[in-house]
């Protein structure tokens, strides 16, 4: 584990490319019950579990790229396409017996299993709104615009797998001070934002630029950027109740993006009915 953060984002990249990233338990469980049927077992079964692991998308993203200079001509931007190229017996016998989140961090306390697993539980949830949004949008990929969406925050599920206290310290200052940004947090304790690490990573591991330009905000003004950005903002103001202050722009911005009046939205979203009727009362 690293307790204190390296001086140098190539450093940063280096470790990460170097250590075995884990997988959520439920992942390996879900992968080795189907294991045992594995004459019944398309490529669809194993995307299905994949895409709701941001850990394990990734490894089979950077696995795939492998085959770049080989048969592999264009870039696979899907967990379905990336599946297929592997084939089912191979994808089996690479990802065998993977290293586990709970398994890495048993030693830790439990606030750092608690971390990681609301983070991920929060990029589950972007991946779910990306999807439905860019279905209702008729986006020409559904899954690119999901998975982008389940990989936006990946640099931060890195720094709970691995550098926990550091993960801790970014959470306590935030709390401590509610208008202290993300990005200033990060700074102040690792000398850099997650989000430029993360887009150094794609490039380290060769990651599609497609996967790359959709989860980078600087492309918010593209539709399908704005679809992914919009999906893990709401995931992110809502992550522990529908009363974050932010929430009325995301309502706001969404219901441009789907060309639906915000009492729809609501619905559509579950929102509480004690909560809803404030938001519809704050309607421009």
């Amino acid at each position: 584990m690293i307790d204190q953060p390296f001086k140098t984002k190539e450093a940063w990249i280096e470790y990460f490319s170097t250590v075995d990233i884990p997988i959520l338990r439920q992942t390996a469980r879900r992968l080795e019950e189907i294991s045992l049927a594995i004459d019944h077992v398309n490529g669809r079964d194993i995307a299905a579990i994949v895409l709701q692991d941001p850990l394990l998308a990734v490894k089979v993203l950077a696995y795939i790229q492998r085959f770049r200079s080989g048969y592999l001509h264009s870039d696979i931007t899907t967990i379905a396409n990336a599946v297929m190229m592997i084939g089912v017996n191979p994808f089996f016998a690479h990802f065998k017996s993977p290293s586990t989140i709970e398994t890495v961090l048993k030693k830790e306390p439990p606030q750092v299993q608690l971390g990681v697993l609301y983070v991920i539980r929060r990029v589950q949830r972007a991946s779910r709104y990306a999807q439905a949004w860019a279905l209702e949008r008729h986006d020409m990929n559904i899954e690119e615009v999901a998975l982008a969406a389940l990989l936006h925050d990946l640099a931060e599920i890195l720094l709970w797998c691995f550098a926990p206290r550091l993960a801790i310290e970014i959470r306590r200052r935030q709390q401590a001070d509610p208008s202290l940004r993300s990005a200033t947090a990060q700074m102040q304790v690792l000398g850099i934002r997650l989000f430029d690490l993360q887009l150094a990573l794609c490039d380290a591991w060769h990651l599609p630029e497609l996967l790359k330009m959709l989860m980078d905000d600087v492309n918010a003004e593209l539709p399908r950027v704005r679809n992914v950005v919009l999906a893990v903002n709401l995931a992110r103001h809502s992550a522990n109740d529908w009363d974050n202050p932010a929430l009325p722009d995301d309502f706001d911005a969404i219901g441009k993006l789907l060309r639906i009046d915000r009492q729809t939205l609501l619905a559509r979203l579950n929102v509480p009915d004690e909560t809803a009727w404030k938001y519809l009362a704050l309607r421009p």
